[in-house]
């Protein structure tokens, strides 16, 4: 699988798990609760293969991307802090749905953002050869990848 291929499999799973979260009702607590955590790891997971492997070859192979990045990984540091309140927080609080309301606009925003404005230059310029190369880099970095948001590069950043 190429890299942007895995990006993108993963933009599809946490929407389906935006989606859960929002059909799941106003007092599905322990519900929410559950799909927050899988978004939690999901993200998590995805944030890192993109700062450690993703974004470094983008830029290095695809320089007219340097911004878009740099935005990225702003986006990534609201993200990864909004993922560690959420993981503490409790799903009766009144903050929590819009919390992941908040959450689930950025995110949405940030996924449009990298398929419809770079990720096509990104995969013009580096080509298959190299994007299925950082795909397998990508998949073993994912399963070795923190699960603390904050463990992310870019929530120091």
């Amino acid at each position: 699988m190429d890299a942007i291929v895995l990006l993108k499999e993963d933009h599809k799973t946490v929407e389906k798990l935006f989606k859960e979260f929002e059909k799941a009702g106003q007092d599905a607590h322990k519900t929410k609760q559950k799909i927050v955590a899988q978004v939690i790891e999901e993200l998590t997971a995805h944030t890192y293969i993109e700062e450690k492997i993703f974004y470094p070859a983008a830029r290095s192979g695809t320089p007219d991307t340097t911004d878009h990045i740099l935005e990225s990984v702003e986006e990534h540091h609201v993200v990864v802090w909004m993922l560690s309140e959420l993981k503490d927080l409790d799903p009766a609080d009144e903050r929590y749905d819009a919390k992941m309301t908040v959450l689930m606009e950025n995110v949405r925003h940030h996924v449009e953002e990298e398929e419809k404005e770079w990720f096509p230059q990104v995969r013009e310029s580096m080509g298959r050869n190299r994007l299925q190369e950082l795909g397998e880099q990508m998949a073993k970095a994912k399963a070795e990848a923190p699960r603390d948001p904050l463990k992310i590069p870019s929530a120091s950043s």
